[in-house]
């Protein structure tokens, strides 16, 4: 369903906003000679290469991996049989309210035509029915209400006697005013608010809240509620999404980088960046055995990186004092977790392509790869093997081999078909790269501008003062330092399009009941 389509079905006050729009007067062009340096080459990365690229500056852009993507990444990988597939990092949910990211996409496929959509996902347990968030209606709070009537979890008497103020501080997102009130409160806090059976709760709400890399306990229940209108409440495409039907390497990042290389880019993979340093009036950068020197570096890291990459240089630290204060203050998200398996069969025909999961101790979601991209349909139509992907978001275990062998236990109690399944082959990860947003956070974190002339930063913990998330705030961040460059060259910003930035509720008075900062 198309943006266009969705869109014109919500609220006014639901319909996507121009966050940033270029002046009309102002030239598109960098002047001649404008360079860039972009360390890091994942979505933040990338989005700004393409940005600067296009309009004429002459960008480099350093990965320390041998590909492109940073969590997105994808590899080859030599399977037993030897033949050889294309693995990512983990399954990723394309929104269709991921306006920049999309925007960024078509400059690989103008059309889209890779991403189709995701017909059903539901939410599954162990212990009850599976929730189905597909097929709502994708206006709210259209959606809100038909997801309650045809709730399995919810049951009338919680809709009549959850608590109104909880309920509303969901509907009244604003940057201001949810963080003031919220920030300092934990997500289970918050949630403990409504009242709520621990079923509702669990199927409900659990896995979204995981999904964002931490447990309700040590999230900001402010994060929660943006994140909820971001995705729900305040997204006028609906809750639906898509998913490349190839692998990414072949879909995003190979097109991507032939772009930019067109742009006359220059590609650096296998380069990290060991250290910066203020340079006369710009940086210079050591990346193994060599030196770069540039006048507009954006650090485009995940937040492990970014810190340690400040912290050991005493001469960046001295020179952007605020940027290395909020570098401190930056958390890392417990590690996440990913086994990719190869079985001998299939999983049972009535499996959703994707499926979120509730109440197990380490496993979050299930993919079955080979249905939902060409490259896995291929390899199982050959075999009459399967392969199916699980992810933790936020594991506690200590080392991806214990991480697998719990994923694939929990797996059999939902999935029994595949007890008796013979692996073929695994490939199995724990990493712990993602930001985590833990109560208290909100303002603490670094923005794309430092306190240091010609040092931009871009990510998905990056404070881009416009409401995103997850991929979407990758991409909108890299945008954002990109167009931060060209605003000191006095071209014209690249547009930026965002959903409404406040909730159905914002600025109107408390609707009461029992308010949720009493649980504080």
């Amino acid at each position: 369903m198309s943006n266009a389509l969705t869109s014109r079905a919500a609220p006014l006050r639901m319909r996507p906003r121009a966050l940033v729009t270029p002046d009309p007067l102002q030239p598109r062009e960098a002047p001649e000679g404008t360079e860039a340096v972009i360390v890091g080459g994942g979505i933040a990365g990338v989005s700004a290469a393409v940005v600067l690229a296009e309009r004429g500056v002459a960008v480099t852009l350093l990965e320390a991996a041998d590909h492109l993507g940073g969590r997105l990444g994808a590899w080859p990988e030599r399977l037993p049989d030897g033949s050889e597939q294309i693995i990512e990092h983990g399954f990723h949910a394309f929104f269709r309210h991921y306006y920049t990211w999309r925007a960024i996409l078509r400059r690989a496929d103008p059309d889209l035509s890779f991403l189709a959509p995701v017909k059903s996902y539901p939410v599954i347990s162990a212990d009850w029915p599976a929730e189905d968030l597909s097929g709502l209606p994708a206006a709210p709070p259209l959606n809100l209400l038909a997801l309650a009537l045809r709730s399995k979890s919810l049951t009338r008497r919680e809709l009549m006697t959850a608590d109104a103020d909880t309920g509303r501080a969901l509907l009244a997102y604003d940057r201001a005013t949810t963080y003031a009130e919220f920030d300092d409160v934990d997500a289970a806090t918050f949630l403990d608010g409504f009242g709520m059976t621990e079923r509702s709760r669990t199927m409900l709400f659990e896995a979204f809240a995981r999904s964002f890399f931490c447990n309700q306990g040590q999230l900001s229940a402010a994060e929660l509620v943006a994140m909820f209108h971001y995705y729900f409440l305040g997204n006028p495409e609906g809750i639906g999404f898509d998913v490349p039907d190839t692998d990414y390497a072949t879909a995003i990042w190979d097109p991507l980088r032939r772009h930019l290389e067109r742009h006359g880019a220059g590609v650096r993979l296998g380069r990290r960046v060991s250290s910066l340093e203020p340079q006369g009036v710009g940086w210079r950068l050591s990346t193994d055995g060599d030196v770069i020197d540039t006048r507009n570096l954006i650090l485009a890291l995940d937040p492990g990186a970014l810190t340690s990459l400040v912290g050991a240089s005493a001469a960046t630290a001295q020179a952007a004092p605020l940027l290395a204060q909020r570098c401190e203050n930056l958390t890392v998200a417990p590690p996440f977790a990913v086994s990719r398996i190869w079985f001998d069969r299939d999983v049972a025909p009535d499996r959703a392509p994707f499926s979120a999961v509730s109440g197990q101790p380490t496993l979050d979601s299930i993919a079955v790869y080979s249905r939902l991209e060409a490259p896995s349909i291929d390899w199982a139509r050959a075999t009459g093997g399967s392969i199916v992907e699980l992810h933790s978001y936020s594991c506690r275990l200590p080392d991806a081999a214990s991480a697998a062998a719990a994923l694939r236990s929990e797996l059999a109690v939902l999935w029994p078909e595949t007890v008796g399944a013979t692996i073929l082959h695994t490939h199995d990860r724990l990493e712990a790269t993602a930001p985590a947003f833990p109560p208290g956070s909100a303002g603490t974190r670094p923005g794309v501008r430092t306190d240091a002339r010609g040092l931009r930063l871009a990510g998905d913990y990056i404070d881009t003062r416009y409401l995103s998330g997850l991929m979407e705030r990758s991409a909108m961040s890299g945008v954002l330092a990109a167009n931060d460059v060209l605003a000191e060259l006095g071209v014209a910003a690249e547009p930026i399009l965002g959903v409404p930035q406040r909730g159905l509720l914002a600025g109107l008075p408390h609707i009461g009941g029992r308010s949720s900062r009493a649980a504080r």
